[in-house]
């Protein structure tokens, strides 16, 4: 994969995920994944002495993947000109309706520590910690510290990676992928009927529910029920 700017180029060739965590996303709820990301300090290459490494911890929360299509990604906002061709491209290729999935994060930052000793002996030391605690979802990610966020987000997608082809033969063992006639995947539906039923309860806005009938192109259908629901909410 090329980009466009070469320190984002060089932080991806220099990351290296040390330690994965010993399960892949859950395919059906929602998966939390601690991680160190440790990095030489970036004032280790004016002080040719340093022995130090920094050590930033935090947790990935992945949420249940969800099944979608090139035609309802094309639906969201906030996107470029060079994002919606590319949108454009894979309705083009593949259909309006190909099914695919969506994994979306969230990071939890826990704080930055500078560690004495060379990344390789922290990582050791961070190593038997982990095996001690015994959990299994905690990763070691080497990175480069000025865009060590750029080295999080090659672990997240290499976890999706990674996780995606068992979470397609569950989905699909539950003809969750199954499409009806106008092209919506049975998972999308039981999505919105969970929607609906949060939105009756006061647990999320409206709007929400209108954004996710919209991308479907569904609203039309579901307008009477969703009028339904505000004015028994007043």
């Amino acid at each position: 994969m090329h980009f466009n700017d070469d320190r984002i180029e060089y932080a991806v060739r220099h990351t290296e995920i040390l330690r994965l965590p010993k399960q892949t996303l859950a395919t059906f709820g929602m998966t939390n994944i601690g991680y160190y990301l440790v990095t030489e300090p970036v004032y280790s290459e004016m002080e040719k002495d340093v022995t130090e490494t920094v050590v930033r911890e935090g947790r990935v929360v992945a949420e249940r993947p969800r099944i979608v299509t090139p035609y309802y990604l094309s639906q969201f906002e906030g996107f470029s000109p060079d994002a919606k061709r590319y949108f454009n491209a894979l309705l083009k290729k593949y259909g309006p309706n190909a099914p695919g999935l969506f994994y979306s994060y969230r990071n939890e930052s826990k704080g930055l520590t500078i560690a004495a000793g060379s990344l390789m002996s922290v990582v050791d030391d961070l190593n038997a910690e982990i095996d001690k605690s015994g959990d299994p979802l905690v990763a070691i990610i080497k990175g480069e510290d000025e865009l060590w966020d750029v080295s999080l987000l090659k672990f997240i997608y290499e976890m999706a990676r990674n996780s995606m082809e068992d979470n397609v033969l569950q989905l699909q063992s539950r003809g969750l992928l199954d499409m009806d006639a106008s092209g919506v995947p049975l998972d999308a539906k039981l999505r919105i009927e969970d929607l609906l039923g949060e939105v009756s309860k006061g647990k999320i806005k409206p709007s929400q529910l209108k954004d996710e009938l919209d991308r479907w192109g569904l609203f039309e259908e579901y307008q009477d029920r969703f009028f339904t629901i505000l004015r028994k909410r007043g």
